[in-house]
């Protein structure tokens, strides 16, 4: 679909100049941009692949000579990504599931359905789940008894959603999303040597073969509005309370979430972070890939932790962390520093050695 230029910038709430009555068909980069695309250069760093396009239309940084840069027409973004927000969604050509209700669908007579929702091919509603108004069910998906899903859902194709858990406006889930899924709670009929170790830190006992008792997951999962779930990522059932997921927050592809957690509004979780049971995670928390938060701690508000921090211990609100154990950020870089240093420190040692065990031989 194409867009003038004067349509995106009042779309997004940039300023454009030039030609505002050019069309542009799509986004590309500067240099492979065509005549009918809108070139996205918000950093000038990369101002030199322009000239390798046939762009005539750009989105620049602030102050950027535009006619300089050889362009008819643009517009300026004040926070670049941010510009980049609004114009990739205005861009974005959709997933084509098509609209209304696919006649291979699945739909239980007991469910409820919004106005104007498209149910693609092979989706499953199940019983009393109720689905809000403008609300797209991609392909294979799975909705499950009693599931209530908030206006404007999004789901990709074969997303899940396990019985009873309640989602809020908005929601968009990425292709395999796993929603309300049994807690990973067992127990054997003795302590286990893994409570041992626990209580002792390190001994287990005299070990015993024990077999494992399922536990089973009473409580499903509570999601706010807004909320964003990657692909193949799990949120796990409560086991008698729900799992809670606050308002506005985001999570990454392969994210783990285990049973009873509660992470507060606002909060980002990149890929493949895991967050054991009980824990909870407070508001606009952020952390890099691969961080692992273990069982019944806290994670005060406005936390950030840098990839494969693993946090052990519960951690005050405001505290930037890297490392595992997980440590202030500054602490880690210096004893990372240190690390380098040890293998020259190791050297010198052995060079003072071998000076003091020279002296002691002449003596």
């Amino acid at each position: 679909m194409a867009h003038t230029i004067q349509q995106i910038a009042d779309a997004i709430g940039a300023e454009a100049f030039g030609n505002t009555d050019l069309l542009v068909e799509k986004v590309s980069e500067p240099a492979m941009a065509g005549p009918d695309d809108l070139a996205l250069l918000t950093n000038p760093k990369f101002a030199a692949g322009l000239s390798q396009g046939k762009a005539r239309a750009a989105m620049v940084w602030p102050g950027a000579d535009w006619q300089a840069l050889g362009l008819e027409g643009g517009l300026y973004s004040p926070r670049g990504r941010y510009g980049m927000a609004g114009l990739s969604k205005m861009m974005d050509p959709g997933q084509h599931f098509g609209e209304g209700i696919h006649p291979s669908a699945v739909i239980d007579p007991s469910a409820e359905i919004g106005e104007n929702v498209s149910i693609a091919p092979l989706a499953i509603i199940g019983p009393r789940a109720r689905i809000g108004a403008n609300s797209v069910i991609g392909p294979h998906c799975h909705v499950g008894a009693d599931v209530t899903l908030g206006e404007g859902a999004f789901l990709r194709e074969m997303v899940s959603i396990g019985a009873r858990a309640t989602i809020g406006r908005n929601f968009i889930a990425q292709p395999g999303a796993r929603i309300a899924s049994d807690g990973f709670s067992f127990v054997t009929p003795e302590k286990s040597g893994v409570e041992a170790a626990r209580e002792t830190l390190g001994d287990q006992g005299e070990v015993k073969s024990q077999a494992w008792t399922r536990i089973h997951s009473l409580g499903s999962v509570t999601i706010g509005d807004d909320v964003e779930i990657g692909a193949n990522a799990c949120i796990d059932c409560g086991t008698i309370r729900d799992t809670r997921i606050g308002n506005g927050v985001k999570l990454d592809n392969m994210v783990h979430i285990a049973h009873n957690v509660e992470i507060g509004d606002n909060t980002l979780l990149a890929g493949q972070c895991g967050i054991a049971g009980s824990t909870k995670i407070g508001k606009n928390v952020v952390m890099g890939g691969q961080c692992g938060v273990s069982d019944n701690t806290t994670v005060g508000d406005n936390v950030i932790a840098g990839g494969a921090t693993k946090i052990l211990s519960k951690v005050p609100a405001g505290r930037v962390l890297l490392g595992y154990p997980a440590v202030k950020m500054e602490s880690h870089l210096e004893m990372y520093k240190g690390l380098r240093r040890l293998p020259r420190l190791f050297a010198d040692v052995a060079a003072l050695q071998k000076k003091v065990s020279n002296s002691e031989t002449n003596d």
